[in-house]
Order: C-alpha cells, then structure tokens, then sequence
C-alpha cells in the first residue's frame, strides 16, 4: 500500500510540476506547436515518466528533471527571441507549396508531403480542388495557409458594397432544460421575457427546450428535446 501512496504523490507532484511549467513558458496549444515544441514535450514526458516509475526516484528527482528540462526550454526561447538565424534551426520557416497555381513539386519533397496528404490539408480549409487555389504555404505547425484565387474568393460586403452591421455574441439562455441566469442577467433579460419567446415557438415549458441561444436582434434559436427512437435516416 506504501508503495501505491507513494505513486499516487510522484504522479500529483509530477502533474501540477508539468502544468506550471508549461503556464511559465507559454507553450501555444497542441496544433499550433512547432516541430521544436513537439520533441521538447515528448522529451519531457518520458523524463517524468521514468522518474515516476523508477524506485529509487521521488519527488526530488522528479523536481530536478523538471526543472533542468524547463531552464533548458526557456534558454533556448530567449536564444530564439535574441537571435533571429536561430529561429529557422529551432522552429522551422514556412514553404510555399503552391504559386501562381502551380505546385512546386521540389519543396512537396523535401516535407515528404504527397498529393494526398496535401488534398487532406486543403479540405480542412474547405477547399475540395487544386484549381481554386493560388498560393498555399505549409507553415512551421503542419497546417496550410491558403489564397485562393480571385473568381473563387468569398466576395466581402465591402466588395458588394454592404453597409457594416453591428456584430454580436451569442449567449446560451438554455442548457439541457435549465435556465442560465447569469446570461439572462448580463443581458438585461427576464425569466419571463424567456417564457413568452418559448410560448411563441410553441413551446409551453423550458423543460422541453434543450438548448436555447440568444443573440441581439434576431429570434431566439431553440433546440428541442429529441428522443433518439425517433430519429429517421433516409
């Protein structure tokens, strides 16, 4: 039983150790991390990881890796930060893949990047053909940047010549059959208000709303409770 107890305290230790470090040195979130980023963090998991299942190590050996590895990462980010030619060593610099339209075939190779896995990427983007693509740039992360080409472009109200309208949050007024009340309260709202919106969708009761959202100027959107069993696939 020690020996569990014991465990139990390297591994809490070994946890809230690794989210501090990770709140210290700012890391960005896990799809946005560059090729740097990566090794560091599988680098320092399994350091812990032997440090956790190694008998003769504790809290204090834990605390030591975790320490040394952290003051190594924060070196390096000032190095990073003072010294621009690092940059390209430790993060990687983006590759334009496609010009003018065109794919460059020699930087595809050298990212060991196929067709496929390009057509992958473009598709995360909401792009399904090459042909509506100008210039694409892999960037440092994995993840693709794209421009497509003018007739494929989204056209902005400023192109249609649109007046600007205010833009505004929605809120969450319903949740699984419950009142927010802090959200009807932020906005200036009534319980009341609220019940009379649901009587006019036809909805006698907030338990039979599982989501409702609010959002300036337009009708309140409501999700009703749906039995599963009724569902139909055609």
């Amino acid at each position: 039983m020690t020996g569990y107890l014991s465990m139990l305290a390297d591994t809490l230790f070994g946890f809230v150790a690794l989210f501090v470090l990770t709140k210290i040195l700012g890391k960005t979130q896990i799809n946005q991390i560059t090729p740097f980023d990566f090794i560091s963090a599988l680098i320092l998991g399994e350091l812990v990881g032997n440090a956790l299942f190694d008998e003769k190590a504790g809290i204090p050996q834990i605390a030591f890796v975790v320490t040394l590895w952290g003051g190594l990462l924060y070196i390096t980010e000032i190095v990073t930060q003072k010294f621009k030619r690092t940059r390209m060593l430790l993060e990687g610099s983006p590759d334009i893949i496609i010009y003018n339209g065109k794919l460059i075939r020699d930087v595809m190779k050298k990212n060991n990047l196929d067709i496929n896995q390009l057509r992958l990427l473009l598709r995360a983007k909401d792009i399904f053909s090459l042909e509506e693509v100008e210039h694409a740039i892999l960037e440092t992360n994995g993840t693709v940047s794209v421009l497509k080409k003018s007739p494929f472009q989204t056209p902005t109200k400023s192109d249609m010549k649109i007046s600007p309208q205010e833009v505004n949050i929605s809120v969450t007024l319903i949740n699984d059959g419950e009142i927010i009340y802090d959200n009807l309260k932020e906005k200036n709202l009534t319980e009341e208000w609220l019940v009379e919106q649901l009587k006019e969708q036809d909805y006698e009761s907030v338990e039979d709303v599982f989501y409702a959202e609010y959002n300036k100027g337009k009708k309140l959107f409501i999700l009703p409770f749906v039995n599963r069993n009724h569902q139909k696939f055609e």
